[in-house]
């Protein structure tokens, strides 16, 4: 289901969004598995950013598909007695009917065993091999099936791969490898010089901290006596292409690359969103193979963060994998997009449970933007015979409650595309929310319920049309993130047309039509009962508050026990980064890092330090605290710090201690 817009882009050098065309990409995804909370995320993620630019009216081409070489397919290919094409082809429906699910609106899916995509990868191979590029050597070295790379000894982590952790294999055989080593420097300057060219800034730094290291040439090929699904190098036919090196080139052989040159300057180039977890071939290797085709680099690589399962990684070694498809039957497609896009801050780790969910949606879509609706259709049929009322004359243009409100959501409007150019998404959506409950708290104010009883009704149609007005740039505004609820809210609101926008309707008032019907769509967000939990073992009735238990001592009010202050993890944090938060005085967003996870915290101390001031410290931190937002920005813990009068001083720690540290 797409949003059909008659557009006039937004662009005027005024700080609106620009209306260059807009190229998105999300990886293309290993079919030897099945759809999981990661790349239902990733898409969707890439899914809602494509609908926002074109419903503000930009050019704009979304990409996904899948991998279907390597050595894993071959492997279960082998094992279930079919080709490895057979094999793939029944695999891949997996994905394309999950995006036809989630509702995602890709225009090109590619397959990298598709012929249009092979040639350009043959001809790249030729190309660089025919300018030295590529050269044949002996390889001596451990290889990981699993991530099917090569890894030098000394990588090695207690002698497993050192990314998934399992048994290496050790190798000695001829192959090809791609000159990578000699674009190490100009990586690295080109790297400093482009901000944004690696989102957020902490990937950018780690990929930074990676080329630290002598980089070393890529091997580029494996030999068709050990792997012979895979793409045929043109110049030797006993060899196939590296997964990767055949895999990252499907950015550019799905958009006209060595076919058709003006397609092909008109979306290049892209912006990338991939998984943490594949940084480094994206951000080294790509980039260096870009550099050697003589092709411009991408405009962005953004590395989101993981789903976590309490701490840990989803993975299905652990059996702790969200299958989207369970949530999606069990919620409904649009509730499960808006929880993936509104929990987790862009770039930060986030953690999935059932109960998340179910808090965010009771509070966020059944409480409030469902109530509103059903509140202001409610009054509408019971004091405007159910059709919209005719406001009076100007009510957005005169000072007054309708203008404030109006001008609060423009605001909304225009700081949602803000937040969309800087990868700040879920503080763009909750900037609508904070709108919708705006919306309520002027209804309580208002009361139209004692305005119907005036004889003058001008004041009673203000009231109930302005509220209805911002439902319906709520809903525009959230359309991307649930297509069909929000056509349905457009809908109950009278719009002839409830799927189709002038993305300038959504900064101009008087949009709907007065004296159109109104129907209430029922529950458009039934409230959730979360599951009650299992009832405790029957145990022996505690004695009476005063009456200590044997054995034990009584505490006084306000005295906590060994065992509540055991549920308190304190751990060593380092500061990597600090900034002010627009509009907050007193809050500072700091990016920590925690052993080896990275996290967002904000901290009341901006009157006390100043955010250089503050990087490179080693702090203490409140680890398992849940996650808020203040003033729209999620913090995922608490630092120590103590007080007094006007003093405030950080608790650190005393001598060096690496972050992550358990503080006891």
């Amino acid at each position: 289901m797409r949003w059909q817009s008659a557009v006039q882009p937004l662009a005027d050098g005024k700080g609106r969004m620009k209306s260059k065309p807009y190229y998105i990409t999300t990886p293309i995804y290993y079919v030897n598995d099945r759809p999981h909370i990661g790349h239902a995320y990733t898409t969707v993620l890439a899914d809602v950013l494509a609908r926002y630019q074109r419903l503000f009216g930009r050019d704009t081409w979304f990409l996904t598909g899948t991998d279907e070489h390597g050595q894993k397919v071959q492997e279960a290919a082998t094992k279930l007695g079919i080709e490895p094409q057979a094999h793939v082809d029944n695999t891949v429906v997996r994905f394309q009917e999950a995006w036809k699910r989630l509702q995602i609106s890709n225009d090109d899916f590619i397959r990298t065993t598709e012929p249009r995509h092979k040639i350009i990868v043959q001809e790249i191979l030729q190309d660089l091999f025919d300018r030295g590029e590529i050269y044949r050597d002996e390889y001596d070295g451990w290889y990981c099936v699993g991530c099917e790379r090569f890894f030098a000894e000394k990588d090695l982590a207690d002698g497993q791969c050192p990314e998934c952790h399992r048994a290496v294999q050790r190798v000695r055989e001829a192959n090809y490898f791609f000159k990578m080593s000699k674009y190490q420097d100009w990586l690295v300057e080109y790297i400093q010089a482009h901000p944004e060219f690696i989102q957020p800034d902490f990937r950018r730094n780690e990929t930074l901290g990676f080329l630290r290291k002598p980089l070393q040439d890529l091997c580029i090929s494996r030999p068709k006596s050990r792997l012979a699904w895979g793409i045929e190098l043109p110049f030797d036919k006993d060899y196939v292409t590296y997964v990767w090196f055949d895999a990252l080139v499907n950015y550019i052989s799905a958009v006209g690359y060595r076919r058709d040159d003006k397609r092909f300057s008109h979306w290049w180039p892209a912006i990338h969103l991939i998984g943490k977890d594949i940084l480094t071939t994206h951000t080294v290797y790509w980039p260096c193979m870009l550099k050697a085709m003589d092709v411009p680099m991408p405009k962005t690589i953004f590395a989101h963060g993981w789903w976590l399962m309490g701490s840990a990684k989803m993975s299905k070694s652990l059996g702790n994998v969200v299958n989207p498809m369970d949530m999606m039957d069990r919620y409904g497609v649009d509730s499960f997009r808006y929880f993936l896009m509104a929990e987790m801050t862009l770039g930060q780790d986030a953690s999935f449970t059932e109960e998340a969910f179910i808090r965010r949606y009771n509070a966020d879509l059944a409480n409030d933007l469902g109530n509103l609706l059903n509140r202001v259709i409610s009054m509408i049929g019971k004091y405007c015979e159910g059709r919209l009322p005719t406001p009076p004359p100007g009510i957005f243009e005169k000072e007054g409650p309708a203008a404030e409100l109006f001008e609060q959501l423009k605001a909304v409007a225009t700081g949602l595309q803000a937040d969309l150019e800087h990868f700040t998404l879920s503080q763009g959506i909750t900037r609508v929310i904070e709108a919708v409950r705006a919306t309520n708290r002027f209804l309580e104010t208002q009361q139209p319920w004692a305005q119907a009883r005036a004889t003058d009704r001008g004041p009673l149609h203000a009231t109930l049309y302005a509220a209805s007005e911002a439902l319906r740039i709520c809903a525009g505004l959230l359309y991307p993130l649930m297509p069909t609820k929000m056509t349905e809210l457009r809908a109950a609101l009278g719009m002839e047309n409830p799927m189709t926008v002038n993305p300038e309707e959504l900064t101009q008032p008087e949009g709907l039509e007065p004296g159109r019907p109104v129907a209430a769509p029922g529950a458009l967000f039934p409230r959730i009962e979360a599951p009650l939990p299992e009832a405790p073992p029957a145990a022996a009735p505690r004695p009476a508050k005063s009456a200590p238990v044997p054995g034990t001592i009584g505490h006084p009010e306000g005295i906590i026990t060994y065992d509540d202050f055991s549920k308190v993890q304190l751990r060593t944090a380092k500061i990597m980064s600090a900034e002010p938060i627009e509009g907050a005085v007193k809050l500072l967003k700091l990016n920590i890092l925690m052993g080896d996870e990275r996290r967002q915290i904000v901290a009341g101390i901006a009157l006390y330090y100043k955010p250089d001031d503050l990087i490179g410290k080693t702090v203490v931190v409140v680890a398992n605290l849940a996650p808020i937002k203040l003033r729209g920005v999620e913090s995922q813990g608490m630092l120590l710090a103590a007080s007094k009068g006007e003093r405030l001083r950080l608790v650190t720690v005393d001598g060096d201690l690496s972050s992550g540290a358990v503080v006891k």
